[in-house]
């Protein structure tokens, strides 16, 4: 796969910065205590984040401020996609299950993918965190940070929330489903 970060040139990275306050404004429970200007600044600041964001963008992640650190000063981004991103379904977990397949391999993996756009898998706290303010993957599921006791016996954890409840599942590491991806955070 070819790397999903690419360039935009200065008129998309307008665009996209009133896609990004556009959606900031209109979710303001995401963010309640927090202005676009400060986020404007950081990101600013740092374009190498604004390509994380992008990638996020373009593959349907729909990225948006979902809190602050006080601690290390730093915006936390979630996908925010009502479902899972669509440009980042039918992955198997990591490189190692990948390899494993035999037939019908995926075209990547979430570990592989993430790194590429430059995020980090939500983990279950994170997922949970997201759910309390939103209602996220009802139809879809999403690949999360599995525990290395886990993924060393082969297998992966996902979530999905149906029945107003976040459900934690787990597969052997090496499956993938159109309608499971992952969804990714960064810090900024």
């Amino acid at each position: 796969m070819d790397s999903i970060q690419e360039e935009f040139s200065a008129e998309e990275q307008k665009e996209f910065f009133e896609i990004l306050k556009a959606r900031f404004e209109k979710n303001r429970n995401r963010h309640k205590d927090l202005e676009w200007a400060g986020v404007q600044e950081k990101l600013e600041a740092h374009p190498e984040k604004m390509k994380s964001l992008w990638a996020m963008e373009k593959t349907g992640g729909e990225p948006d401020v979902v809190g602050y650190d006080q601690k290390t000063k730093e915006y936390v981004f979630y996908d925010c996609s009502p479902e899972s991103p669509k440009g980042r379904r039918s992955l198997c977990y990591d490189l190692e299950a990948h390899t494993s397949r035999k037939e019908f391999k995926p075209e990547n993996n979430v570990i592989d993918v993430a790194a590429d756009i430059g995020v980090e898998l939500l983990t279950e706290e994170e997922y949970r965190e997201l759910q309390q303010i939103g209602s996220f993957d009802a139809k879809t599921s999403s690949w999360i940070k599995t525990p290395a006791d886990i993924r060393k016996l082969g297998g992966a954890i996902f979530c999905d929330r149906r029945y107003n409840t976040v459900f934690v599942y787990h597969n052997g590491a090496e499956s993938y489903y159109a309608s499971r991806g992952f969804r990714g955070a960064l810090r900024v």
